[in-house]
Formats: structure tokens, C-alpha cells, sequence
């Protein structure tokens, strides 16, 4: 019986990634039927709750942190029917009457049939969240919900004229930024087809060959398993867009070789939760955070990954360089050739994995198609290069449902989050206390660029704490971003600045989720785990700063500007991480930990002189260690 419960789930989760599908690629305009955006959009989230309220039991296990077999089924109570069909209640009524929905858009208010309406929808969605998420970023939407109607009672920052329920609820079910606003769009437009595209990959085997590959190329280094780790987590994390699911992915198999030649369990599992979680900061996919930003400040993808290439680099340098210094001061050793795979015969094996990536490059950069279209030709592409695979990687019928369940699960969860950021979007828009907020940051911070930056930052990292990327994002691009904004930074800059310290929640204690996966692999404690993850990601709080006051670090400006300013910050990077490493050329002591680790900040500083000091500060450290590991005849 629970089998064919299971069954059923597939078929399921099956005709929601068929129906996006033909949905994003416009089929049904091709059947002469027109389907109207907010009907789309109330199918969509219909479908996401359903499964929600089918698949996640009101207490106990979050979803994502039930293996696959509990997650196939459970017995439904009553109560969750009763949440389901208020919900599609709630959504059916714009799926099935698309006329009245548009009547109450000219009224400009809801009737008490719509206010039932609105209400009976808005609940379910936010139990949806709290289900999927835990309690934090529903309590965060009541804040503001609470705030827009008491508005005329509350003292100072928050005061305002107040907003009766049925406005919020009008606001809610038919405003542009309510439910069915931008961020369930992009969640039902994009964001499910580029999971789904990582789903496929991972059943076409590409994981395992990327960590192969990364294995091939490093392994053969001191803390060559670290190395692959970083590299593998880099390359995979950009296109699952869960630092999470990566983290426990590849974790499982780079955790255990980095324990096995000689790192602490600590190290291993901070290595594989940083690496994890940059991948989502990482060009070209970064995770679909690229898409929803692109969409958001108004801009292309193209020049997103442009602008993302070198912070994302320099993330990455300073995590690799830690774990090769780490391995010099530790004394492990590498691994014997004999024990790896040879780089040919891996890459020939599975060349074949590069060419999905090539296809949404060439159909988003070049021929500059919608990001959900670019990412169907993509999934097409890993369906037909999955038959040059093994037969065990085939993308047969059977597998192909397993992805689409796979990254349908993950995608429910962005849609009730993106629906329920919507509730909190229209309240923001009714009371204005977005703006108020940002005013704040900015008066609170007297006006100065880096104050605002401190204080933007320090609220970007506890709202990102138990959020996951895309909700995180979201988010802190509403209430942050518009502070840096109204300072005269840019808005690629604002954006990518928020997005770095929102993610750096994963891995800072005391919630850091890829920390709890990959210290549980690892065998290490919690908080040890995520201080040491601290160090190794420190590039996510400083490289943000870097690039807001030298715009040469996001490929903007003049070629000079651009090639001084990558330059001295790849040399500060890695003397950032000899400082935290306190290792470089040799032992350092603490006065020479600090005087590298204040060289590389000032390296990555904008302009000439800053860098300058900072490089001749360092060399004053390094240049005798250079001369007598000479002398011993040691290498670096």
C-alpha cells in the first residue's frame, strides 16, 4: 500500500515538472489557449502545497532533512486536508474564475468573498513556510503584516497612517507584489526548471565525475582531497543551488579522504560547507540567484556573471590557499598517484558533462534567450548526453521521474517562500516601512558609506540565518539592498553584497545549516566546526566591502582600474589567508599573523597607496622567512 502511495507521489511530482515545463516554454500558445499569468501562478502554488501538506507532517522533520525513503508518504490527518483544500480553495478561485479576480483589480478593494478568499490562501502559505523553513521567516512576514495594520499606534520609525486587513488582503491576492508577484514568478518561471536541471544532472552521474575530475586535478597536491573538495563543491554547488543538498552530497565523499590523510574532522567538514555554499556565488548558474537578481535590479544575466567572476574567484583562492597552507603546517602529506584517477581517462569518460553547461551558455549569453527557456534546452541536453554514459546513468523513463521528483521537493520549498515573501512585499509596499527601514540603517549610521555597509551586513547575516539561498536573497534584496542603493551604490553591487552575507549564515554559528550536515558526516562538534568555517569563508564578509568601494573587482570601470585592482586583490587574498592560516613561508607568530592578515586587507583596498602600504607590511614579514627557507633548502 505505501508503495503505491509512493507511486503515486511520483506521478505527482512527475505532472507538476511536466506542467512547468510545457508552462515556461509556452506550448499551450502553440494549442491556441492563453493561460493568464496570476492562473499560472495560483496552479503553481496550488501544486506546491499540495505536496507540502501531503509529504511534510505539521512537527517534527523540516523538508530536505527526511531521507528518501521517510519522504515518499504519511498518513494525512485531518487537519492538513482541511489546509489543502483551503488553500486550493483560495487558488482555484483565480484559476477557475479569472474574471471575477479581475472585476475586484478594477474595484481596487476586496468584497467579504474575497477577503475569505484571500484569507483562506494566505494561511495555508504561510503554514507552507513555517513547515519547510521553521519558524523564523514566517514570524519575520507576521512582523510586517502586524506592523502595516497597527501602523497608527506604533512609536517613531514605524509610525504611519495603518492599513485595515482587507487592504493587506487585497494587497496580498491581487497587488503585483503579493503572492502572485515577481518572486513566485521567478520561483514558478525559472527557478524549477534550473533544479530540475541539477536533479538530472545528479542522476546522469555528472557528481560523481565532477568529483573525479576535481580528484584528477588536485589530488595529487599536499591536502589534495581538500583541494578537490573545493573544486568539486565549487563546480557542483553552482548548479544544484542548495548549499545544503551540496553539502551532504558531495560531503559524503570528500569528508571522509580529507579525515583520512591527516586533517581534523573540524577542518574537513568547515572545508566542504564553505565550498558548498560558495558555489551558489559562483558563475554561470550560481544557483538561480543570477536569474531572480537579473529580474530583480533589471538588468541581464550576462552582465550578472560578469560582474560575479572575480569576487567569486577570490572567495575561492582564499579557501584553496587555506586548505594548502593548513596542509604545509599540519605536515600531510599527498596522496600516492597510484591511489588517484589520471586526468585523461577520467575527462574522456566524462566529457560529455561539460556540454549541458555549454548549451546554457550559448542559449543565455549568445543567443540571449529567456533564462527558463535557456535552462529547457539545457535539461534536453543532459537527457541526450546521458546516453553516452554508462547504462546505469541513462536518463531512462524510470530515472527521469526520479529527478523530477527530486527537483520538484526541492523546488516546494522556494514556492511557498516566494509566495509568502509576497504577502510581505505588498505590506511593505502599503506602510512604506522598507524604505523606513533603510532611512534608518542609513540615519543610524550618520550617513557614512561604511557604517551602513557594517550594519547592512550584520542584519543580512542573522536574516539569512535559517534561510535558504533563494528566500535569503529575496529577502534582503526587499529591506538591505535599497539602504546601500540610496548611498550611491550601485545596485549590482548592493545586490551581490547582501547576497554574500546572507550566505555566509550557512557556515557562522549559531544556525549554519551546511555546518549541522557536514560536522554530522564528519563526526566533529557544531560550533568548532562552524568557527573554523568562519576563517576559511572570511572572503564572504570582506571581498563584499572590496568590491562596493573599487567597482574594478565586478569588471567595471577602466582597464587599468580593472587590472590594478584584480591584481592586488588576488595578492591580498592569499596573504589573508596565510594571516588566518598562520602559516606562510613557514610558522608565523601572532605579531606576523597580524601584520599579513592587515597587508592583505589593504591589498584588496581600491586605488594605489593602500595597496602599497599593505604590500610593503607584508613583505617586511615574508621576505626573511623567504630567505631562510632558502637557506634550509625547503619549498613553499
Amino acid at each position: 500500500m505505501a508503495q503505491n502511495k509512493s507511486k503515486w507521489i511520483l506521478g505527482l511530482t512527475t505532472l507538476i515538472a511536466v506542467y512547468h515545463f510545457f508552462s515556461v516554454a509556452q506550448i499551450h500558445t502553440f494549442l491556441g489557449l492563453f493561460v493568464p499569468a496570476n492562473v499560472h501562478l495560483a496552479i503553481s502554488i496550488s501544486s506546491a502545497m499540495t505536496l507540502i501538506f501531503l509529504l511534510l507532517p505539521a512537527f517534527g522533520k523540516k523538508h530536505g532533512e527526511d531521507t528518501e525513503a521517510e519522504g515518499s508518504f504519511r498518513r494525512v490527518p485531518w487537519y492538513d486536508w482541511t489546509l489543502m483544500a483551503s488553500g486550493l480553495t483560495g487558488a482555484g478561485f483565480v484559476i477557475f474564475f479569472h474574471e471575477a479576480v479581475l472585476d475586484y483589480g478594477e474595484y481596487g478593494f476586496l468584497d467579504t468573498k474575497g477577503i475569505i478568499l484571500a484569507s483562506m490562501l494566505a494561511v495555508p502559505v504561510l503554514e507552507a513556510v513555517r513547515r519547510t523553513t521553521g519558524l523564523a521567516l514566517p514570524i519575520i512576514i507576521l512582523s510586517f503584516v502586524a506592523i502595516t495594520v497597527f501602523q497608527n499606534f506604533l512609536p517613531g520609525l514605524l509610525y504611519g497612517q495603518g492599513f485595515a486587513v482587507s487592504n493587506l488582503l487585497y494587497s496580498a491576492y491581487m497587488g503585483d507584489a503579493g503572492i502572485f508577484g515577481l518572486p513566485l514568478g521567478i520561483a514558478a518561471n525559472i527557478v524549477i526548471v534550473f533544479l530540475i536541471f541539477g536533479a538530472l544532472m545528479e542522476r546522469a552521474g555528472a557528481s560523481r565525475w565532477f568529483m573525479e575530475m576535481a580528484l584528477a586535478l588536485t589530488g595529487w597536491a599536499r591536502g589534495g582531497p581538500a583541494k578537490a573538495a573545493v573544486v568539486a563543491s565549487a563546480m557542483f554547488g553552482s548548479i544544484s543551488g542548495s548549499p545544503s543538498g551540496n553539502s551532504a552530497t558531495t560531503g559524503v565523499f570528500t569528508i571522509p579522504m580529507m579525515k583520512k590523510i591527516g586533517y581534523t574532522p573540524a577542518f574537513a567538514a568547515a572545508v566542504e560547507a564553505v565550498a558548498s555554499t560558495g558555489g551558489i556565488i559562483l558563475p554561470p548558474v550560481m544557483g538561480a540567484i543570477a536569474f531572480i537578481m537579473a529580474e530583480w535590479i533589471n538588468t541581464t544575466y550576462t552582465a550578472i556573471v560578469i560582474a560575479a567572476t572575480v569576487p567569486a574567484i577570490l572567495y575561492f583562492l582564499i579557501v584553496f590557499v587555506s586548505v594548502h597552507l593548513q596542509a604545509r603546517k599540519d605536515g600531510i602529506e599527498a596522496l600516492p598517484r597510484s591511489e588517484l584517477p589520471k586526468f585523461w581517462p577520467v575527462f574522456i569518460r566524462g566529457w560529455y558533462y561539460l556540454m549541458p553547461i555549454g548549451v546554457l551558455i550559448y542559449f543565455l549569453v549568445i543567443k540571449t534567450f529567456p533564462p527558463g527557456i535557456a535552462g529547457i534546452y539545457t535539461c534536453a541536453a543532459v537527457f541526450a548526453t546521458s546516453f553516452l554514459a554508462p547504462r546505469e546513468f541513462w536518463l531512462t523513463p524510470a530515472r527521469l521521474v526520479q529527478a523530477f521528483d527530486e527537483g520538484v521537493r526541492r523546488w516546494i520549498t522556494v514556492a511557498a517562500i516566494t509566495a509568502a515573501v509576497g504577502i510581505m512585499i505588498g505590506a511593505l509596499e502599503l506602510s512604506g516601512v522598507g524604505i523606513k527601514v533603510s532611512r534608518f540603517i542609513v540615519d543610524l549610521a550618520g550617513g557614512d558609506l561604511t557604517m551602513t555597509l557594517i550594519l547592512v551586513g550584520l542584519v543580512s547575516l542573522i536574516v539569512g540565518m535559517g534561510l535558504d539561498a533563494t528566500p535569503a536573497y529575496i529577502t534582503l534584496a526587499t529591506l538591505m539592498a535599497p539602504a546601500l542603493i540610496q548611498l550611491d551604490v550601485p545596485p549590482m553591487a548592493a545586490h551581490l553584497f547582501v547576497i554574500y552575507w546572507g550566505l555566509a549564515s550557512f557556515y557562522t554559528p549559531p544556525t549554519c545549516i551546511a555546518v549541522f550536515i557536514t560536522a554530522s558526516i564528519a563526526g566533529s562538534k557544531v560550533w568548532e566546526t562552524g568557527w573554523e568555517g568562519v576563517r576559511l569563508g572570511i572572503a564572504a564578509f570582506l571581498i563584499p566591502f572590496a568590491f562596493v568601494y573599487n567597482n574594478g573587482l565586478l569588471l567595471q570601470g577602466g582597464l587599468e582600474q580593472i587590472i590594478t585592482g584584480v591584481t592586488t586583490a588576488i595578492i591580498g587574498a592569499i596573504l589573508l589567508a596565510g594571516g588566518i592560516r598562520g602559516y606562510i613561508f613557514g610558522l608565523l607568530n601572532v605579531l606576523q599573523r597580524l601584520v599579513l592578515f592587515g597587508g592583505g586587507l589593504l591589498l584588496i583596498a581600491p586605488g594605489i597607496l593602500w595597496p602599497l602600504i599593505g604590500l610593503g607590511a607584508s613583505a617586511l614579514v615574508l621576505l626573511p622567512k623567504l630567505s631562510q627557507l632558502r637557506v634550509s633548502g625547503e619549498n613553499a
